[in-house]
């Protein structure tokens, strides 16, 4: 049986290495050529109170950035917005410095390095800031963590018939754990997904039982970001929205569905 889930895009956020926000980026995945790799820069948020954006980890500062990106373009109200967190590992730098404790006689935990370790930490950061009470769900599944994520916001976004923010992020860990999981770079990527007809981008998403291998970049250099950070899968997902033209693809953690992307006229 064939099942189909079909929402609009009103708001996409964009951070990763030479890719600044969507409003630049989008020149950047239409010709990826001109792409350049370069560190991705973080800057702490400023909608986070004064405590929390100390505390705040390298996949807090990517998530806020890109989900504040996203909203801005939607003109959305984040205080009422479902949100839909995805990462395949979580804030790296703090489970390293965990681990790093625990090797330690003393074996002493810092609260604040704890609470920050759970998986729903972004959430969290996230709902505080903008006072929401709306529902909240927190994703990993390794590589395949933006599939899941996309799979799970649009499934809400199409049940319920309300609008659903996806954050997606990654960020390397220290060493030694980077020679372990190795991520290439910070990436962070954010979709506020609505029904309901209007003039956004359309994705659908269809089951197929045909094997294929997930799309690709069809560019070598943004082809290795999309395979060294699990965030960065969404980037064949990014180039078809920027491009602004038909596409049908398959995105990893998402096997055995098609993602067919609309524009309007």
């Amino acid at each position: 049986m064939s099942v189909a889930l079909s929402v609009s895009v009103r708001g996409i956020g964009l951070l990763g290495p030479g890719l600044a926000d969507w409003s630049g980026g989008q020149p950047l995945l239409r010709e990826p050529s001109s792409w350049v790799f370069r560190p991705t820069v973080l800057t702490a948020p400023a909608r986070l109170p004064p405590a929390e954006r100390r505390r705040a980890g390298d996949v807090v500062k990517l998530s806020i950035a890109v989900a504040d990106q996203a909203c801005t373009e939607a003109g959305a109200d984040t205080q009422h917005l479902a949100t839909v967190f995805t990462a395949s590992s979580g804030d790296a730098a703090n489970c390293n410095a965990l681990c790093e404790a625990l090797a330690t006689p003393q074996r002493a935990i810092s609260p604040t390095r704890f609470t920050n370790s759970v998986h729903n930490a972004v959430a969290g950061y996230w709902h505080i800031a903008t006072t929401s009470r709306a529902p909240s769900t927190s994703l990993c599944a390794h590589d395949g963590s933006f599939g899941a994520g996309l799979l799970e916001a649009m499934a809400q976004c199409v049940s319920a018939r309300r609008p659903v923010l996806l954050v997606a992020a990654d960020a390397p860990y220290p060493e030694p754990l980077h020679s372990v999981r190795p991520l290439s770079a910070a990436f962070g990527v954010a979709l506020l997904l609505d029904v309901g007809p209007d003039d956004a981008p359309m994705l659908t998403l269809r089951s197929d039982e045909t094997e294929a291998p997930a799309s690709d970049c069809g560019d070598a250099a943004l082809d290795a970001l999309r395979l060294g950070v699990p965030a960065a899968r969404s980037l064949p997902l990014l180039r078809a929205l920027a491009g602004r033209a038909p596409a049908s693809l398959r995105i990893e953690g998402l096997k055995g569905f098609t993602v067919e992307v609309r524009h309007h006229a």
